[in-house]
């Protein structure tokens, strides 16, 4: 426990429920650029898809073209959030670990467990797997703890989007292994770590999506240490938010790698949601907290579920070119988000909750 005050360390404001409401949007970002895996024939190699065959493409094109981006929004939120929950309490590194698998391990290896039942399935009837092949031995015992994007996979595996996660165990760990250094200089110490990283990445550092993932969760922690001095007021987020937005258009639009540009509008839009928390003085934006928990179970969810129904249409004969009828998008991203939904309230609240059980009652028998 730190012998020195460490009050000081966290905003007086409580909940940031713009920043929930924006990690459902998020989530839902993701269920468009994955809505091309129905479109992609059972072979055993990538296929790249026409995404103008999608229904409202040419409403919907950016979220279909770069739904993607959110995973590195997710990592900057989680940044901010961790800052805004571990600096100040003096018990956080004894039960961080402990709160990170009872949040996150239940329902992935929940989701894992099905996405290697359902593959199976579609191997049988197919001869290969659906999207993601690297489904051997190796890659399922690297996934059960989360290591399967440490930089020796060969693809990603089984329920592919858990590769996020697996990089995002690793910026925890720096988090956790740098907290006390944090605590006396959070911006100085977030920053050097954060635009260190992102600089390595940009620079074509070896393991680009850890060197990422770290980079954004940090730079989301140093957002965090300028809020703690005073200089992200509302004023200062709205003109700067906008300016990164539109510095993200321009670096897409200058230069053919999309990393700086993603980094620019990922904070443009994380000033900009701090923006509109700050300036919910009456909180108004409450409903985003419930709204936030959701999406998670949208994340790990809607490949299993994805690949559920080209089971489905498959085994009656139906051609996976109805997936370009805008009812049947409804219907996937509605199923998606309501799993969150379900999933939040029936396993992972009540997972997390058999897990911190389980561990004091490890604890009193010790004692």
């Amino acid at each position: 426990m730190p012998h020195y005050d460490i009050s000081h360390l966290r905003l007086p404001k409580r909940h940031f429920h713009a920043l929930d409401l924006s990690r459902l949007l998020a989530a839902i970002m993701v269920l468009f650029w994955h809505y091309q895996h129905i479109f992609v024939p059972p072979v055993p190699y990538h296929v790249h898809v026409d995404r103008a065959i999608q229904p409202w493409y040419p409403v919907l094109s950016w979220l279909y073209n770069h739904g993607h981006t959110a995973v590195q929004y997710f990592w900057a939120v989680s940044g901010f959030v961790f800052a805004h929950v571990y600096l100040s309490d003096p018990r956080a590194r004894g039960r961080f670990w402990l709160a990170r698998f009872a949040r996150l391990w239940p329902l992935h290896l929940l989701t894992l467990g099905l996405m290697a039942l359902l593959q199976g399935i579609y191997f049988t009837r197919t001869g290969t797997e659906f999207i993601y092949h690297t489904n051997d031995l190796k890659h399922f015992l690297l996934s059960l703890p989360l290591m399967q994007y440490w930089g020796w996979q060969n693809n990603q595996s089984f329920n592919g989007p858990s590769w996020s996660l697996s990089t995002e165990i690793l910026a925890y760990l720096v988090f956790w292994l740098a907290l006390p250094g944090l605590r006396r200089l959070p911006l100085a110490l977030a920053s050097v770590l954060g635009v260190g990283m992102l600089w390595y990445m940009l620079k074509g550092g070896p393991n680009k999506e850890v060197l990422s993932c770290v980079g954004y969760f940090f730079v989301g922690c140093a957002v965090y240490g300028a809020a703690l001095k005073g200089w992200l007021r509302i004023e200062n987020l709205l003109p700067f938010g906008a300016a990164l937005i539109v510095a993200a258009f321009w670096l897409k639009a200058t230069y053919r790698g999309g990393d700086a540009a993603t980094i620019a509008g990922t904070f443009g839009v994380v000033f900009l949601t701090l923006a509109a928390d700050l300036s919910d003085a009456k909180g108004r934006l409450s409903f985003g907290q419930k709204l936030g928990d959701a999406s998670y179970g949208i994340y790990l969810w809607h490949i299993p579920i994805q690949l559920t129904i080209v089971l489905i249409i498959d085994s009656i004969g139906i051609p996976r070119d109805i997936a370009r009828q805008p009812w049947f998008l409804i219907v996937f991203v509605s199923i998606a988000i309501a799993a969150g939904f379900i999933s939040h309230k029936l396993f992972e609240r009540p997972a997390q909750k058999a897990v911190f059980a389980l561990w004091a009652r490890v604890k009193a028998r010790k004692a």
